[in-house]
């Protein structure tokens, strides 16, 4: 599996597509093919808010599911302070 593979697993790109290839790949660039920093950002970019109130009809917001899904590509500061 290559990295833009894994990128789109990590992100659920079949399930819920938002990016082209084109941008995934720019985006992997832009982070130095770090999977795991490019799926954290994508998934934030994902995260907007998505509900919809129309005429009484409204849409869920899905925006804490991408939240919840980029928490567990954040990278934790286990550095020693002096």
């Amino acid at each position: 599996m290559d990295s833009l593979e894994k990128l789109k697993l990590n992100i659920m790109e079949k399930q819920y597509p938002y990016f082209d290839d084109e941008e995934l790949l720019q985006r992997l660039e832009l982070n130095n093919g770090d999977v795991e920093k490019t799926s954290y950002d994508c998934l934030l970019i994902k995260a907007e808010t998505t509900g919809l109130s129309v005429s009484g009809l409204t849409t869920q917001d899905s925006s804490s599911y991408f939240k919840m899904l980029a928490s567990k590509y954040v990278k934790t500061n286990s550095g020693v302070l002096l």
